[in-house]
């Protein structure tokens, strides 16, 4: 299963709702992790991810297998004010940012989420930013350990709690 190719893309409207299911899907299963009914405005919020895409330089990028399933996606954020967490992270300058990476659990360990990340570093590069925020939490090692490999450091500033869970920021200078 993992020896797929898959195409990175923006999401179509048309798409937008199967990317939010598989991000509940992805989101609820995480160990450690607020439940729907923790936190349903956020469960919310993932369900409905295409009207993200409404505010400025905001994509939902996908990764689409040469089957045609949505294996995987994030949301792109080119203006920091869009960003939408907690903490000092939207007033951020001459920054990008990405959130809600989500890769089914088929395809865990198939490189999917970096090649998601790899996308986000090459739009923001193109926007000319000189860095890219990203957060994260305990209940997303895997990933931590990914971004931390791929240059990204820990940026304690940009820490926040959602809730009562600890989100912990990253930056990686461009």
């Amino acid at each position: 299963m993992h020896d797929q190719k898959y195409i990175i893309r923006e999401a179509t409207p048309d798409e937008f709702r199967e990317t939010g299911e598989l991000m509940v899907n992805v989101y609820s299963q995480l160990d450690g992790f607020p439940t729907k009914s923790d936190q349903p405005d956020y469960y919310s919020m993932l369900a409905d991810i295409g009207r993200l895409t409404e505010n400025p330089k905001t994509k939902l990028l996908i990764a689409v297998s040469s089957n045609g399933k949505i294996s995987g996606s994030v949301v792109f954020i080119g203006d920091m004010k869009y960003y939408g967490s907690g903490g000092t992270a939207p007033l951020e300058k001459n920054a990008s940012g990405f959130r809600l990476l989500a890769v089914t659990l088929e395809e865990r360990g198939s490189s999917l989420g970096k090649l998601l990340s790899e996308a986000c570093i090459q739009l923001a590069q193109e926007e000319k930013q000189s860095q890219l925020i990203i957060h994260t939490t305990k209940a997303m090692q895997t990933a931590w350990n990914m971004y931390e490999n791929m240059g990204f450091k820990r940026a304690k500033d940009l820490d926040f709690l959602q809730g009562e869970l600890p989100v912990f920021g990253f930056r990686l200078l461009l």
